[in-house]
Formats: structure tokens, sequence, C-alpha cells
């Protein structure tokens, strides 16, 4: 007999009840599958958004599953359901994080060539750091580092997000070798939007803009 595996905090999507009036089954069921997927994605952005929370706070390895589920408010099965392995949050943390910045800096560059763009990007990716502190951490915590599982992912986070500097940098300097540069104002933009929310809060945003544009001034 085979057996089918079940998200412990919510019910299948082939759960059967009452027809609605006027209703055919067909359009019932396809409305509570729709609802079954809605619940389900709520509660895996409640589990990421706790883990990420949690990892930022106290690193990768200090944080169980346990600790997930509680901070998400989820029994730990609903964890093992929605993803197979704590490695598994992070990753989709990670690429949900880079879906977010690369669309946030697509749209910051719109329209925009050489020097604008660039400054554009830095803004932008500042703006990021100030709403998401948490993933700003775990980028920076994790973007150099190698042998992890989720190398992969992160690697295709800073290669994406790079290029969009490198792209703004050949608008200014065409045919150069521009990667080390672009690496350098990325790193550089990430690492002053940290020391200002950790260190120095007391900071408005301009401020930390203007460092960093007068930081890269010269290229």
């Amino acid at each position: 007999m085979t057996t089918t595996k079940a998200d412990p905090t919510a019910d299948g999507p082939g759960a059967v009840g009452p027809l609605e009036p006027g209703a055919t089954a067909e359009a019932t069921g396809t409305r509570r599958e729709q609802a079954f997927a809605a619940r389900r994605a709520g509660t895996r952005q409640q589990i990421i958004d706790a883990a990420v929370s949690l990892i930022a706070d106290q690193g990768f390895t200090a944080t169980s599953v346990e600790d997930i589920a509680a901070a998400a408010g989820v029994a730990k099965g609903s964890v093992y359901y929605n993803f197979g392995s704590k490695s598994d949050v992070f990753e989709a943390a990670l690429a949900g994080g880079l879906e977010r910045l690369t669309l946030t800096l697509s749209e910051a560059r719109a329209g925009l060539q050489g020097k604008e763009a660039l400054a554009a990007l830095i803004a932008s990716l500042l703006e990021q750091i100030s709403a998401h502190p948490d993933f700003a951490k775990l980028l920076a915590a994790e973007v150099f580092r190698v042998g992890r599982e989720w190398q992969e992912t992160v690697g295709h986070i800073r290669a994406r997000v790079i290029e969009f500097y490198a792209a703004a940098l050949r608008e200014e300097r065409p045919g150069d070798d521009v990667s080390l540069l672009a690496a350098s104002v990325f790193g550089a933009t990430l690492v002053a939007g940290l020391e200002w929310l950790v260190f120095q809060p007391e900071r408005e945003f301009d401020e930390v803009l203007a460092a960093v544009l007068e930081l890269v001034a010269g290229l």
C-alpha cells in the first residue's frame, strides 16, 4: 500500500467538502487547490523569513530546525515538508533574495548609462541593505566562502549582482577588464551599508551614499 506525504500544518488540496451553490466540482476543486497553494506559499515564506532572521543573528550552525519552526510558528514537520533540510531553507532564502535584489538593480539602472547608472546601482544596493538587513548580513558572510552546500547559489548571486556594476563601468571604460573593479564597488557598497546599520546607525542615508560615491568618484 502506498502512502501520501502530507503537510502536518495544512489540509490537502483534495479535501472533500460541500460544493458552493452553482459551482461545478471541477471549479470548486481548482479553487481549493489554489487556496492550498497560497497557504503553502505563505508557510514557506514564514519559514524562510524566520530562518534568515535567526541565521543572521546566531549563524547557520547554531540555528536548528526546531529554532526555525518555533520562530515561524509552525510545526517542525512543516519545515521538512516544505524544504528537505535546513540547508535547503537557507538556499531558498538566498535564491529569493537574489531575485528581489536583481529586480531592484535592474529597475534602478533602467534608462541610465555609465556613471549615472553606477550611482543609481550604489544607491539601490544601499536601500536594499537598509530594507533587508538580515539578508545583507547573510550575503556578506557567505559571498566569499567556499565549500558550502549552497556555494553554487551564492556564486550565482554574486555574478549576477556584480554584472550590473560591470555593465555600467564598461560604458565608461570600453575595452577594459572591469571585473575586479566591479567586484570592488559592490564589496565597498555592501561593507559601507553594513557599517552604517551595525556601527553607525545615526548616519543619514544620504551621508552613506555620499561616502561611497566619493570613494568611486575617480572611476
